[in-house]
């Protein structure tokens, strides 16, 4: 009896140790599942079918064999999330936007992720002249004109094909006057999600009657995360000795001025807060950044400007065939929309790099052409490449 006791004592004891560790075993690897876990919100496609115009926007994915995730609208041609890997591996939105179509529609900030034109930044009091005739387009901006005006092309329905699972085109017919902009604009924008992690982003017009065109595309990035917090850790580096100062409207001065001995001076890797609140008239005027930049002679392929977020260590390098590069710290940001996951887009959390010919070029002889002409072809290209700090 004794013996039959102990046997089943013995046996008791070995199933409690098997099921407490069993437990541990399953605590430990709940626990290493959720530190690998990360802030990031997958947009359902239903959120952002809508007609719109009589057109039918949707949400397109495209993803490369990294398993990397661009998620991209028709409507306004909008980057609306973007997934790349942090140092850890894990899979992070660094693109600032909402959850679905209407987020978009009624945002207070309307460039969120959106392709811009017809001319991209601003045009001074709404006015250029261009073969004799004046044009007017809506002022939006103060006394000024900005990203197309009144309706650019971040407010339409492109007409969309998915080419394979990591390109998409993009097509819009920007007809003779719209927003006060002469000529029939036919214009195709392609994102590609390289296989080394670039976005390649091409710009492709042509028009029937003389006009002005300047295309980017205007995401609002966070590198360590949408909904992450503060930019102003970010380091940031630019290759561009000038630059075009502005006024207190943030028109240019028709000025090309050296950046060395002022706080927009990015030669050198600088994070965004060292000196945003120097008192310099430049900083002052734009609240922080938001000036172009006159790149430093550059092939379409070089890199001209690299981001790196602090807390993730993701670093982002842009290459473009454009001569200037706008950097916007988020000064205007101002806690009124609500982005993904119930967020607000909070002051200076996220940042945008738009790569562009120079603001009020129709008004500045001195600035590289944006004119078009029937039987050319604008055509331009820009990526933004994702990979992780050493």
């Amino acid at each position: 009896m004794n013996v039959k006791t102990n046997r089943f004592n013995l046996l008791l004891l070995c199933a409690v140790v098997l099921s407490s560790s069993a437990c541990n075993s399953s605590n430990n690897a709940k626990e290493a599942d959720s530190s690998t876990k990360t802030n990031t919100v997958t947009q359902n496609p239903k959120d952002f079918e809508k007609t719109i115009d009589g057109k039918a926007a949707q949400l397109f994915t495209l993803e490369n064999k990294s398993g990397t995730k661009a998620l991209i609208t028709n409507y306004g041609g909008r980057l609306v999330s973007l997934f790349v890997a942090d140092q850890q591996g894990n899979l992070v939105d660094v693109v600032a936007g909402f959850d679905n179509i209407t987020g978009f529609q009624e945002s207070k900030e309307p460039y969120y992720g959106a392709t811009i034109g017809r001319v991209a930044n601003r045009i001074a009091k709404g006015k250029f002249n261009l073969d004799g005739n004046t044009y007017t387009v809506f002022t939006n901006d103060g006394p000024n004109a900005l990203h197309g005006g009144k309706k650019g092309f971040q407010d339409v329905v492109w007409d969309a094909k998915q080419v394979n699972g990591q390109t998409l085109e993009l097509q819009y017919l920007s007809k003779d006057m719209e927003e006060g902009f002469p000529g029939n604009l036919t214009v195709k924008v392609t994102y590609e999600l390289q296989d080394d992690n670039g976005l390649k982003i091409s710009y492709h017009a042509t028009t029937d009657k003389n006009t002005v065109v300047n295309l980017t595309n205007h995401a609002f990035f966070n590198l360590n995360g949408e909904a992450s917090g503060s930019i102003l850790g970010h380091t940031v580096q630019i290759k561009a000795d000038r630059y075009t100062p502005v006024d207190k409207t943030l028109i240019p001065t028709g000025k090309i001025e050296a950046v060395a001995g002022t706080p927009l001076d990015f030669n050198k890797p600088e994070t965004i807060g060292a000196r945003i609140e120097d008192k310099h008239e430049q900083m002052v005027f734009g609240a922080g950044y938001d000036h172009n930049y006159v790149l430093n002679d550059h092939s379409a392929d070089d890199v001209i400007a690299s981001v790196t977020g602090d807390k993730t260590g993701i670093v982002m390098e842009i290459s473009t065939a454009e001569p200037g590069l706008q950097f916007y710290s988020g000064n205007f940001m101002k806690s009124l929309n609500t982005m993904k996951g119930g967020h607000k887009d909070d002051y200076r959390t996220a940042f945008a790099m738009e790569t562009q010919h120079f603001p009020d070029a129709p008004n500045q002889p001195s600035f590289p052409s944006i004119t078009l002409k029937p039987g050319e072809t604008y055509q331009t290209v820009s990526t933004y490449k994702f990979s992780t700090k050493k």
